[in-house]
């Protein structure tokens, strides 16, 4: 399949991405696994063992194509299999139609700090090119104290799920954290080059601007999309952004935003020179989410109540993806999705999910919790850096 062909597969409209599936899946000597190829028919994919069997090892390699270092977030030297060689290799194969596309990343044992990746066994200029063929969105228990961690976790959740939206906005937030550590360096030189300052706090508030519109544009979709609210099954969410520059995108356009905070920028250089760090900007902003019946901060909330209200959103993004025209295919990678929600509510879970129509990647530690699909699903066990498929 040619390059300009491919890049047709990002630009399909919604129900063409959603056909749109990984058929397999190959993993060299990447974590607990020596070699694993698993063929995949399209359904959405469960996979089942003991806690430490390897499952979620499955996901991190699926989210390492895509930009970013994954969802454990792991240092490239963790990845490569202990008794290996030290390289370690992911391949990924989407097949549209009659269309494929072949993704690969890993690293060989000679540069195992350099992240080597491939579309088409061409080499690609980073990670953030995966965005144009494949998005991913992915809920782990590490995200359960979401609401309980600080502004940094919560602005990195959501900055995810703006990335499923628009492979810009990646290319945006990069942009400005590129131009805020340059911009600081000369602070803290006092240097006293103004042109350099000047250009530098131009990219920013450019970059910046256009991070927080992202944000502020998913945040609205997530309000108003409605998963599973009135049957009782999720909770409903209220969403707002706290920022300067979310606050003023609310009532100015996006230009004139800009230009006042490239003045900001300016006038506040000893300001952040003395704090050591930008005082003002898109790092500062937070995510705050409120339990609609209760009214009660998503921080207050009980630990279940705060894992309802974080599935209740992962969904509303996945929700407002399927409603939107464009985009590149989604893959859901949900670890141990299942492990506190009653019989009931996990069946209503892999209800929506069906609904959706993403393909999703699932774990748990008894293939039993996932016997709410009823055959719709394609079942893998994992046991001791092996897997195989079980029968549904």
């Amino acid at each position: 399949m040619a390059q300009a062909q491919l890049k047709n597969l990002s630009v399909h409209d919604t129900a063409s991405a959603m056909t749109a599936r990984l058929r397999r899946l190959t993993l060299t000597d990447f974590r607990s696994y020596e070699r694993v190829d698993m063929a995949l028919d399209g359904r959405p994919v469960t996979l089942s063992g003991v806690n430490g069997a390897g499952k979620t090892n499955i996901l991190e390699a699926i989210s390492l194509v895509g930009p970013g270092r994954g969802l454990r977030g792991a240092r490239l030297d963790e990845l490569p299999r202990i008794e290996g060689a030290g390289g370690w290799a992911v391949s990924a194969r989407l097949e549209h139609q009659d269309d494929e596309l072949r993704l690969g990343v890993g690293a060989v044992a000679s540069s195992p700090e350099r992240r080597v990746c491939r579309i088409e066994e061409r080499s690609s200029v980073g990670p953030s090119a995966f965005t144009d063929y494949l998005r991913l969105l992915w809920l782990t228990p590490a995200q359960d104290r979401l609401f309980m961690e600080g502004a940094g976790e919560r602005r990195r959740f959501l900055d995810r799920m703006a990335l499923a939206h628009d492979a810009a906005h990646g290319r945006a937030a990069s942009a400005f954290e590129k131009a805020m550590r340059q911009r600081q360096r000369l602070l803290d030189e006092r240097s006293r080059d103004d042109g350099w300052l000047s250009a530098l706090e131009s990219q920013m508030a450019e970059a910046g601007v256009a991070v927080a519109a992202a944000r502020r544009e998913t945040a609205l979709m997530l309000a108003s999309t409605d998963i599973g609210t009135e049957a009782g099954i999720f909770p409903s969410a209220e969403i707002s952004l706290e920022g300067v520059l979310e606050a003023a995108l609310d009532n100015r356009p996006a230009a004139e935003v800009e230009e006042d905070y490239c003045d900001r920028l300016c006038h506040q250089r000893m300001a952040d020179r003395e704090a050591g760090r930008a005082l003002l900007g898109p790092h500062r902003s937070d995510l705050m989410v409120t339990h609609g019946e209760k009214g009660r901060p998503a921080r207050l909330c009980s630990t279940g109540e705060q894992k309802a209200l974080l599935i209740g959103l992962v969904l509303a993004n996945a929700q407002a993806l399927s409603a939107r025209p464009g985009g590149a295919p989604l893959v859901m990678l949900l670890d141990e999705i299942a492990a506190h929600l009653d019989e009931g509510r996990r069946a209503a879970l892999f209800d929506i999910l069906d609904d959706i129509g993403f393909q999703t990647f699932m774990t748990g530690t008894d293939q039993s919790l996932f016997d709410g699909w009823k055959g719709r699903a394609q079942g893998f066990g994992v046991e001791d850096g092996a897997i195989f498929e079980l029968n549904q």
